[in-house]
């Protein structure tokens, strides 16, 4: 009986120590995560923006054959400079000699037959004032003098032809600039409208660059445009050009495809070093004035949208869409979906989702500014 008891008694303990642990593994209620939190705030800052840009000659044009023939002679090389008026190719052109020769016979002898068409009205005309022949005799001897000379300005048209395809036997720069390759050699034969080379004005060279349409109207509208007179050329190699450029023009159209409208600008090029159909990127630089931003780390995108987690007064996580115009350096300016009077998660949006609550920890977005901009 006595064991009974102490059985029954240690069983007791035991059960007790049970619930005593599993008491002690029951989990307590886990605090709130803690993220720091900034109001967005509003600045005036610069801005550099690249853009690839096509490169051209202010003048780039195709040197082409003007009559079919055998190259006689090239008076240039590939890449040397020529100058306007200056021969660059020789063809062939005992054919338009011979051409010349038959069409100024032919303008003599019309000459000469109305010569003799005048003689000839000049009897009618007396002829018919002696009675001796009709009015009809004479009409016919106006109307073969008429023909005659109408042949005569035929054999005049003729004759200038052949002088203009003689011209043709000869190519000429129609401006100074540099000759691009030349694939024909002496000997060969081509025809009517065979390229023959290329010629580049690279005095000047033209930057062709696409803005967005968005881009654009905020360009305009702030007259941006206009004032990029000092912008900067990076070449290929991401070396700058030593000459500094200006905003000429855009175009009339916006791209339907794309959404962009090309923007020209003007650089000089004393030294030669860029070519016609060369590639770089342009940079353009300007002020910024009561600039909503926010960082870029404090972002992220759903469906090309880019998006904030803010804190409501509950420290409740809520999405928010932002418009996006403009990017710096680490930060974004925002156009709409923020205020300064907003919360914005600054670091960590990855470990947050919607309706999730937090510890809010307030941080000033101006003592950060020094991290986030770039420095001059």
């Amino acid at each position: 009986m006595h064991s009974r008891v102490l059985y029954v008694s240690i069983l007791s303990c035991i059960g007790m120590l049970l619930v005593a642990c599993s008491s002690k593994q029951q989990p307590s209620q886990t605090a709130p995560e803690s993220f720091q939190v900034f109001n967005p705030i509003v600045i005036d800052t610069s801005y550099d923006k690249s853009y690839v840009a096509d490169i051209h000659s202010m003048q780039n044009v195709e040197i082409r054959a003007r009559v079919k023939g055998f190259i006689e002679k090239i008076f240039v090389d590939e890449g040397k400079p020529v100058k306007a008026g200056q021969v660059l190719f020789a063809f062939s052109n005992m054919m338009l000699k011979e051409e010349l020769l038959k069409a100024n016979a032919q303008l003599k002898n019309a000459v000469a037959e109305l010569k003799v068409a005048e003689v000839e009205l000049k009897n009618s005309r007396n002829l018919v004032e002696k009675k001796v022949v009709s009015e009809t005799e004479l009409e016919m001897a106006k109307a073969k003098k008429e023909a005659i000379e109408a042949k005569i300005l035929e054999a005049k048209a003729a004759v200038s032809i052949a002088e203009l395809h003689i011209s043709y036997s000869q190519i000429k720069a129609p401006f100074d600039g540099v000759i691009n390759r030349i694939p024909y050699k002496v000997g060969s034969l081509v025809d009517e409208g065979t390229l023959l080379t290329t010629l580049s004005n690279n005095k000047e060279m033209f930057a062709y660059f696409n803005v967005s349409e968005k881009e654009y109207l905020r360009f305009s509208k702030s007259n941006e445009l206009t004032k990029q007179n000092n912008i900067s050329l990076l070449l290929a190699d991401n070396t700058p050009f030593k000459y500094k450029g200006r905003i000429e023009t855009a175009e009339t159209e916006i791209d339907k495809n794309t959404g962009n409208i090309a923007i020209r600008a003007r650089f000089a090029n004393p030294e030669y070093l860029l070519k016609h159909g060369a590639t770089g990127k342009i940079i353009l630089n300007g002020v910024l004035n009561d600039a909503l931003v926010i960082p870029q780390k404090s972002t992220f995108e759903v469906q090309d949208r880019v998006n904030v987690f803010v804190v409501d007064s509950k420290n409740k996580v809520r999405t928010r869409p932002v418009e996006i115009l403009w990017r710096l350096p680490h930060l974004y300016v925002v156009g709409a979906g923020l205020t300064t009077g907003d919360k914005v998660i600054y670091e960590g949006v990855q470990l947050v989702k919607e309706g999730d609550s937090i510890n809010a920890k307030p941080v000033d977005l101006r003592s950060l500014l020094p991290q986030l901009l770039p420095t001059n």
